[in-house]
């Protein structure tokens, strides 16, 4: 169960919310020899990787244009109209991202603006194994498109039987990608990183995944691949009061649990008798959840921690910075205006994670493991890179001339001062 802390010191703060630590040495020696292994032998070793880690022998990776067209079939309709309602949210709110062309005249004739223009080559691994991520195709798929992206890489691993599940293909049709491939895991990091006869390469990498799967992105970036943000187990931290509802709070606690047994939770409470009741509310619904022992096991890593005020809750949340905060507040929308540092915000009671989990619109690839102080989750800006314009006119050189020959001069520069007085000419 949680670990709970009553009014602990600021001095004790950073090391009572420090994440769990993996065995990152081994991990990276074993990502290692598979990105190596990929990268010289290409498919060869991603067949070898499929039939010794994930006990298959397939024929073929790539997932046919018939398999794609079966899978709607394979869904129940009420799935189908909940992921078409899911992908219209996600829509609206990306299609909201999209910037207005802006050119901004610096000074009479010389005119300057920025442009949007998608990455050519994106690859997106989606994570299947103990829950396969279909959710994750809509959030990746949808700005993808929006943004431009010419080429879009689907990777996914196939279940016991080889196959991939018809949610992530149904879901991936929706969103029009067609390169979809059935390999999981370092290696499939591997594949669009290097590129194999089968697979092809790309600029950069989206997704979610395992210790194996992030620790390959990492390395990806040393072969020239961009990745959308570096990435630990998913994390929620609930700041709640005496008007929270502690059913509601264990729920949301337990959902994020469930996840993986490397999941942290974290409950901030400045209201005692609430703390004891969110851990009776614990108790009594993890008793029915299916991944009951995944969730346990992501509990004895997570906190309990009581404050003396609202004011100290922000403050500690916003050192942890969450990958996902859910305010559970009578002033929730006051104190959401203060929090400096979260990956994605839920206010009030009515606001569970879930939501943005799967359809209110905003994108669930978001930074944890601390990175949410420095990095944002994913949007059309991922996959878009931007491009600077400028025109200048004759009256427009003529007007920056002297400006740039000065500087130019200043800096040893002779040939760029030479390219504006030779025009002058």
């Amino acid at each position: 169960m949680m670990k709970e802390y009553k009014y602990p010191d600021k001095k004790l703060w950073a090391e009572i919310i420090e994440r769990p630590v993996a065995d990152h040495i081994s991990i990276e020696k074993k990502v290692w020899k598979i990105m190596q292994k990929v990268m010289t032998q290409g498919d060869k070793a991603i067949y070898n990787y499929t039939r010794k880690i994930d006990g298959l022998k397939i024929k073929h990776i790539a997932v046919t244009e018939k398999e794609i067209a079966l899978a709607k079939d394979l869904i129940e309709p009420a799935l189908q109209e909940a992921i078409l309602q899911a992908k219209n949210n996600i829509e609206t709110f990306h299609n909201s991202q999209k910037e207005e062309l802006k050119k901004i005249e610096t000074m009479p004739g010389i005119t300057c603006w920025r442009q949007s223009k998608g990455i050519n080559k994106v690859g997106l691994y989606i994570p299947g194994g103990t829950a396969p991520l279909f959710s994750t195709v809509l959030m990746l798929g949808i700005p993808a498109q929006i943004a431009g992206c010419k080429e879009i890489v689907l990777c996914t691993p196939p279940d016991k039987k080889g196959k991939v599940h018809p949610a992530i293909l149904f879901a991936a049709q929706l969103c029009g990608i067609k390169n979809i491939y059935k390999v999981g895991g370092a290696q499939a990091i591997a594949a669009m990183t290097f590129g194999t006869k089968t697979i092809p390469g790309v600029f950069k990498l989206f997704g979610p995944g395992n210790q194996y799967v992030t620790f390959a992105k990492k390395l990806a970036q040393q072969y020239g691949v961009a990745i959308d943000m570096p990435a630990g187990p998913s994390e929620v931290l609930i700041i709640a009061d005496e008007t929270a509802n502690p059913e509601f709070v264990a729920a949301d606690l337990l959902s994020q649990a469930e996840h993986g047994p490397d999941s942290q939770v974290i409950l901030i409470t400045n209201n005692e008798p609430l703390s004891g009741k969110v851990i009776t509310a614990i108790k009594d619904q993890l008793n029915n959840l299916p991944r009951k022992k995944i969730a346990n096991e992501a509990l004895k890593n997570s906190k309990l921690i009581l404050v003396k005020n609202i004011s100290d809750a922000i403050e500690l949340s916003d050192l942890y910075a969450p990958e996902h905060l859910i305010i559970a507040c009578e002033n929730a929308n006051e104190i959401a205006q203060n929090i400096s540092t979260a990956g994605s915000v839920f206010i009030g009671n009515y606001s569970p994670e879930s939501a943005g989990d799967y359809a209110s619109g905003t994108n669930h690839t978001l930074p944890t493991n601390g990175y949410a102080a420095m990095y944002s989750g994913v949007s059309v800006d991922s996959f878009v890179k931007k491009i600077t314009y400028q025109e200048l006119t004759k009256e427009g050189l003529v007007n920056i001339s002297e400006t740039v020959m000065k500087m130019a001069e200043a800096e040893g520069l002779a040939a760029h001062k030479n390219a504006i007085g030779i025009r002058l000419k």
